[in-house]
């Protein structure tokens, strides 16, 4: 698996952050807080996949275009940017070597906690 950088994704996670667009929750409540499928299928049919991309700072360059699969990393519940999440996706890029997904999660935390 090949994971890059979905710098879409980050833009749109800083504009959402910049707007307050921030549920300020718990480290451990991305669990309870993650959309579920059904919530994921709602929204790509009511926006697409290319928005649906921009809730997820990752990309598996290896799977199918225009596919759940390729989305990885996800940030939010298609509202807000979620810092449980961001805090659960920073641990799992660095536990998998996506070094420059770890940094952009980093970052991101960063303008969370500096508002």
């Amino acid at each position: 698996m090949t994971v890059r950088l979905n710098k879409d994704a980050l833009a749109h996670a800083r504009r959402l952050i910049r707007d307050g667009k921030v549920a300020r929750d718990e480290r451990d409540d991305w669990s309870e807080h993650a959309p579920s499928t059904d919530a994921e299928n709602d929204f790509i049919d009511a926006h697409g996949m290319a928005e649906f991309a921009k809730w997820h700072l990752g990309e598996d360059t290896e799977a199918t275009e225009g596919t759940k699969g390729r989305c990885k990393f996800p940030y939010g519940d298609f509202r807000r940017v979620h810092r449980c999440a961001v805090i659960s996706a920073e641990s799992r890029a660095g536990q998998y070597d996506h070094d420059e997904i770890e940094k952009a999660f980093k970052e991101l935390l960063e303008l969370i906690d500096a508002e």
